[in-house]
């Protein structure tokens, strides 16, 4: 009984050494891992690819919805009154200018024309009339056989003779423009309409419409384009713009060559808009006025251009960016405006001089501020390609 107290108390002092081990154990694996972290090195920047933006010489442009008009439209009236008497044309087709479109029934103006003939006549045959009494009344005058009121009289009729003379002829050129007008014939060349009223009516003089014409060689197309492509800001500028491109609803390119005429000369204060027109050849007919298209308005004269990949523009809500590489390998943020695509690069039209470095790929690994590891990279524009691009 003796012997178990000192059995206890060896137990509890094996017991307290193991603790104290194990504690020291612990404590000096701890100790092992906060060296390991405090000795362990830093991550090294992202890795991204860097180049300098193309700059060349290339034509800069704007691109405006429009619809086509014609050159000339006319809306086909009588300049008489009377019966429609016949139709010369096929709806729809092409006519030139002074063929003939309808006839209105002639033979009323041909009568009045008659009658006018038979007036001038008559008015003729007392001219000669008061002219032979009044030389006869001259002769008597040198005499002194005559009275000076007998002679006044005579010549005051054969004055009066004489306008009764243009007053018939006048009348009768009239009626014959009235006869001529029963031939109605087209004004302009171009395509006409359909006939608005079949043979048989009557019409009324500068009232009835028979029909319309417009022409269609060569043809214009109208637009609105921004007041601020009038002048003084980046970008493509009407004051310089003359060559015009054209695409058509359904057309990959702008394939239809034409030129700027006409700008407005006032901006419509309601849109902010000016008012401007282009024209193009159409020999083969292919615009028809009223139709839709897209026209790219060319500057006069190739201008600088920075141009860098998609890839190397982001998005930050409205605004567009591009991160340029600056010293140190840090990153900085630059607000740009974009202009169209140019042979796959996209053209800057502001924010850039086009002499720094770029991120062009691996935009999302950047952060504004932070370093980066540049790889060197390249950006490439296709031989000619800009000026191709740009001309459809």
């Amino acid at each position: 009984m003796a012997q178990l107290p000192v059995r206890s108390r060896s137990t509890a002092a094996v017991a307290s050494a193991l603790a104290a081990t194990a504690l020291l154990s612990l404590g000096l694996s701890a100790c092992q891992r906060a060296d390991a972290q405090a000795t362990a090195s830093p991550p090294p920047p992202p890795e991204v690819q860097v180049a300098t933006p193309v700059v060349q010489m290339a034509p800069e442009w704007s691109e405006h919805p429009g619809r086509f008009t014609a050159v000339n439209a006319v809306e086909v009236r009588p300049r008489v009154s009377g019966y429609l008497q016949s139709v010369h044309f096929k709806d729809g087709e092409f006519v030139r200018q002074g063929q003939l479109l309808f006839t209105i029934d002639p033979l009323p103006f041909r009568a009045r024309a008659d009658g006018a003939g038979a007036e001038v006549a008559q008015a003729e045959a007392r001219l000669d009339r008061a002219r032979s009494e009044l030389r006869r009344a001259e002769a008597l005058r040198a005499a002194n056989a005559v009275s000076v009121e007998e002679f006044d009289a005579k010549r005051e009729a054969f004055a009066q003779a004489e306008a009764a003379v243009q007053a018939a002829r006048a009348d009768q050129r009239s009626t014959g423009l009235d006869l001529g007008y029963t031939r109605i014939t087209a004004p302009i060349s171009g395509r006409i309409s359909d006939r608005r009223v079949d043979p048989g009516n009557l019409v009324q003089n500068g009232q009835t419409v028979l029909t319309s014409i417009v022409a269609v060689d060569p043809i214009h197309f109208e637009f609105a384009a921004p007041e601020g492509l009038l002048g003084g800001r980046a970008g493509p500028s009407l004051s310089g713009a003359r060559e015009v491109l054209l695409q058509l609803e359904g057309e990959t390119g702008f394939p239809h060559r034409g030129r700027l005429d006409f700008l407005d000369n006032a901006v419509d204060a309601s849109t902010g808009t000016i008012r401007g027109r282009a024209v193009f050849a159409n020999a083969d007919r292919a615009f028809t006025p009223g139709q839709f298209g897209r026209v790219r308005l060319l500057s006069a004269e190739p201008e600088r251009t920075v141009l860098v990949p998609d890839t190397a523009v982001g998005t930050d809500q409205s605004r567009r960016y591009v991160l340029v590489v600056g010293p140190q390998n840090k990153v900085e943020y630059r607000q740009v405006e974009l202009g169209p695509t140019l042979a796959g690069l996209r053209v800057i039209r502001t924010g850039l001089k086009g002499s720094e470095r770029i991120v062009i790929d691996g935009i999302q690994r950047a952060m504004p501020g932070q370093p980066v590891t540049p790889l060197p990279g390249r950006v490439r524009a296709a031989a000619n390609g800009l000026d191709a691009a740009a001309r459809g």
